[in-house]
């Protein structure tokens, strides 16, 4: 049970909590940023103090912070050594995501007819997040950071240590030095 317990961590739950945790700090930001829009602190009628426009520019700059935190902790393990294709892929994965939080924005607020922000708010960052989340998660687990990568900074260190242990004298039983159990 244990064990199952332990691959479950590893292989879900670890990367899920790290993935929650940038992603609390990129919904900030662009909750913070989308509202600021709306209520028209950098200034009135303009594309991006409307609903749409505002939350195109908010999950803008949540991705740029959300993807420097993917990539050097979340997934630091499953990073791409060719960086500006993994972000390419990253902005494909998100830009999905924000389609989902538009979608939902603009089903309630211009076919449903909720147009107030209390209603925009609970229609892109309460719905459409949730299920953005859902989309993002999987994507970036199991493709963008997909532990299957070979161009993957993991599993070339991998690589390269199968490639060295290829060159090297096999070691003699008589010369090995006993593994302790408790000392791996």
């Amino acid at each position: 049970m244990r064990s199952g317990l332990q691959w479950f961590w590893s292989k879900v739950a670890s990367y899920a909590v790290k993935f929650g945790v940038v992603g609390l700090i990129g919904m900030v930001i662009d909750v913070g940023l989308f509202n600021l829009l709306r209520l028209g602190v950098f200034g009135t009628d303009h594309f991006f103090q409307g609903p749409l426009g505002a939350k195109i520019l908010s999950v803008s700059v949540a991705i740029a912070f959300n993807w420097v935190g993917s990539r050097y902790w979340t997934f630091r393990q499953h990073r791409r050594r060719n960086f500006v294709r993994e972000l390419l892929e990253y902005v494909l994965v998100s830009i999905g995501g924000m389609v989902v939080a538009l979608a939902c924005l603009g089903v309630s607020h211009y076919i449903l007819g909720f147009d107030n922000l209390v209603a925009d708010n609970i229609a892109t960052n309460v719905v459409g997040l949730g299920l953005g989340t859902i989309f993002r998660f999987t994507l970036f687990r199991f493709w963008v950071y997909g532990h299957h990568r070979s161009d993957g900074i993991h599993a070339a260190s991998k690589l390269e240590e199968a490639e060295t242990a290829l060159f090297e004298e096999p070691v003699a039983e008589s010369e090995q030095v006993p593994v302790i159990e408790g000392e791996r």
